[in-house]
């Protein structure tokens, strides 16, 4: 197995396709394309037998026949898509909970380094890629395999001259077209694929902050940017079209290879009286309909190539040892209370513009911290390398707990809102988190009165990324998900955004006032990333950050 070939076959693994539904789906696809191939050379007989005008009853079976096969060909077309897509599903959602149950096991910060867009293609493009692997690469190659031997043992017995230009007209669509569609895909999937990437990224950043780019006259670069990565997209995939069109091509020629062979042979063998009217019939139109399961190789040669670098792209984000294991990791247990220190520390996303350089910190349990400073100046890359989610540029962080990230429970700005139930907004996070404790916790944050507002309270369905709530209920909801948490060392990133003055200093005082119980118990550490100094608790230390300390 080359190693380009290996992260595909690891996808294949982690699809986990039963072989008894794969086997069901190919005979499937046979039983149809052979209904369609036994039916052209039933018509043909048919027509050809019936100009020499027989007595009516010889032509009797010919027409049930002619009946039955066109029947059966509907039936068996529609149980093959029903058995391949039912296979196919299946996979993706194998595939899926392979794919997040290795995320979930990753350590390093390959994923935080991720822009959002690349992210969601590849967990929802890629994996839909390697779906369409089963349908359009598998199945119909397995398929054009069976009936090439169907075909030739159907021309054998009549003429083996016509056999043997179906052999070569065959093996020229079966190989050669899929050949070059593969080696065309190949060469351009990459370029494509990236550039959809830069699309969908685009297309994201703008839908996110729409409104603050308007405000700040960053909308028309940023539309800019977006037609122009269309227009790369856009390119890349008319570079593609033309290569695949001469690989397509390359089956109707081998048709023309085909006829032509099948009608010299027909000549020879009537001139010499070898075949009856109603053979040479089959054997002159029979080519027409013996190519049905080649003209998929091209499409299934393309897909094969788009499969194998949706896999190679999941195969790195996965990282080494996420070869699509299905059980689920072990998380270890959260201690009660943790120490969160830091030595030397030297943050930011690239060596060459650190954000923190040289930073001190040790944070024993009920500790409460302030992070102040001007925006850029690295207080949320602090906040993502405390809690390890991105790896610091220099010295290191630590904690006395078995596992840091299971310590420390971060706050986003950027957290996400599900397109589901309000319960379950909140059990993301705890999956025992009870009715009660639910209730406690909007309560803490201040959304009892929004929670009497809404229709079927814990039941009511929220839209996807908290679209019918406002951004104040969205971040106390976000802050809510954090509470309930309850892990030893908390890390907030403005929780008090999008609220009015008097709630985000009350909020504020809640979290960093030493021994308030309110929100989060006073055990646990809080460290609150916050634009209002001036709001801050008279006792609580505060680290300034992009300001001389």
């Amino acid at each position: 197995m080359t190693a380009q070939a290996a992260p595909l076959r690891r996808a294949e693994r982690a699809l986990a396709i039963p072989p008894a539904r794969l086997l069901a789906a190919v005979l499937a696809a046979v039983a149809t394309l052979a209904s369609a191939f036994a039916l052209a050379a039933v018509s043909a007989y048919l027509v050809t037998r019936a100009w020499t005008m027989p007595p009516v009853l010889d032509l009797t079976v010919a027409v049930v026949m002619v009946r039955a096969l066109g029947v059966s060909r509907g039936v068996f077309r529609w149980l093959e898509r029903m058995l391949t897509h039912d296979v196919a599903l299946r996979g993706v959602v194998s595939l899926r909970t392979s794919l997040f149950t290795a995320l979930a096991s990753r350590t390093d910060d390959a994923l935080t380094r991720l822009r959002r867009g690349e992210l969601l293609s590849r967990l929802g493009d890629d994996a839909q890629e390697l779906g369409d692997h089963v349908i359009k690469a598998i199945v119909p190659a397995l398929v054009a395999a069976v009936m090439l031997v169907v075909v030739l043992a159907t021309f054998a017995p009549l003429s083996l001259p016509a056999t043997a230009a179906m052999a070569a007209s065959l093996l020229l669509a079966a190989v050669a077209a899929p050949y070059f569609a593969h080696r065309a895909a190949a060469l351009t999937e990459q370029a494509v694929l990236t550039t959809r990437g830069d699309v969908t990224s685009h297309s994201l950043e703008i839908l996110d902050d729409a409104t603050s780019l308007r405000v700040d006259g960053r909308l028309d670069g940023a539309l800019a940017r977006l037609a122009a990565a269309q227009s790369a997209h856009d390119a890349a995939i008319d570079r593609a079209a033309r290569p695949a069109a001469l690989a397509a091509a390359a089956v109707p020629a081998s048709m023309v290879l085909a006829v032509t062979g099948s009608l010299l042979a027909a000549g020879a063998a009537w001139t010499a009286g070898d075949l009856s009217a109603g053979q040479i019939g089959i054997l002159l139109l029979l080519p027409l309909s013996s190519f049905e399961a080649a003209t998929a190789l091209p499409a299934a040669a393309t897909q094969h190539a788009r499969s194998r670098a949706a896999a190679e792209r999941l195969d790195v984000l996965i990282g080494e040892g996420g070869e699509g294991d299905d059980s689920a990791p072990v998380p270890a247990e959260r201690p009660a209370t943790a120490t969160l220190t830091a030595r030397d520390l030297t943050a930011g996303w690239s060596a060459e513009a650190p954000c923190v350089r040289g930073l001190d910190l040790d944070l024993a349990p009920g500790t409460r911290l302030a992070v102040v400073g001007p925006s850029g100046s690295g207080k949320s890359t602090l906040l993502a390398t405390l809690a390890g989610l991105l790896a610091p540029l220099g010295g290191e962080v630590s904690s006395d707990a078995a596992s840091l990230r299971e310590a420390v429970t971060m706050f986003a700005e950027d957290g996400h809102v599900f397109a589901t139930t309000l319960r379950e907004n909140l059990r993301v996070v705890r999956r025992d988190l009870s009715d009660d404790e639910a209730l406690a916790a909007l309560s803490a944050v201040g959304l009892d009165d929004w929670l009497a507002t809404l229709p079927h309270g814990l039941d009511t369905m929220l839209g996807p990324d908290g679209t019918t709530v406002s951004g104040g209920e969205r971040r106390r909801l976000l802050l809510a998900r954090a509470v309930v948490r309850r892990g030893p060392v908390l890390l907030l990133d403005e929780p008090t955004e999008h609220l009015d003055t008097a709630r985000g200093d009350a909020l504020l005082a809640a979290l960093l006032t030493p021994g308030d119980e309110s929100l989060v118990p006073a055990s646990t550490t809080v460290v609150v990333v916050t634009h209002r100094p001036e709001a801050v608790p008279a006792d609580t230390p505060v680290l300034r950050i992009g300001e001389p300390r």
